[in-house]
């Protein structure tokens, strides 16, 4: 696959992801949002990107996938997509690339939501491993994968500190929200 049409089909979407996100992160701030000062994010907008450029730059230097890696990477992508768009959908203005929580707000049950904890991230990582393997990637589609995925564990720590925060603010037990999820 030519890498131009690779970046597009990665950083296209990527755009108008980052667009819905600063607009969710308005409404929410406004409904009195709050942001976890121990955030990764400011990791993660740099290492996001730039792993999807180490790729499709080290794809162009390989001479890219075969047949195979072409149609199981698109078949990953596409999947992670799926998901990371049901869980966006599940989640509505409540989704966006920082971690916001609204006090009082309930824990999205539905949609991706009713079967994982993270669905997003796990479409995050998806996107990952789909284009390692559509342009052939072998060296930085796993350190990718691997460090973003260290990444996401962090951010899963502050989301979860931020969300048992939110709950005793609002009076509500610890243990009680462990069980919920």
């Amino acid at each position: 696959m030519a890498p131009w049409l690779t970046a597009l089909i990665v950083f296209l979407p990527m755009l108008i992801e980052a667009r819905r996100s600063a607009r969710n992160e308005s409404a929410l701030r406004a409904r009195g949002g709050i942001d976890p000062e121990d955030d990764v994010y400011p990791l993660m907008r740099i290492a996001y990107p730039a792993a999807f450029v180490a790729m499709i730059a080290e794809g162009l230097a390989r001479g890219g996938a075969g047949t195979a890696g072409l149609v199981a990477g698109a078949v990953v992508f596409v999947l992670a997509k799926a998901i990371k768009y049901w869980a966006i959908a599940a989640l509505g203005e409540r989704w966006t690339f920082r971690v916001i929580v609204v006090p009082g707000a309930p824990l999205v049950r539905t949609g991706p939501y009713r079967f994982l904890r993270h669905p997003n991230y796990v479409g995050v990582i998806g996107e990952i491993v789909g284009v390692a393997l559509l342009t052939g990637a072998i060296v930085t589609g796993p350190i990718a994968a691997l460090g973003f995925g260290v990444l996401l564990i962090k951010r899963i720590a502050v989301e979860e500190r931020a969300l048992r925060r939110a709950a005793l603010a609002q009076g509500r037990r610890v243990d009680a929200i462990l069980r919920e999820n």
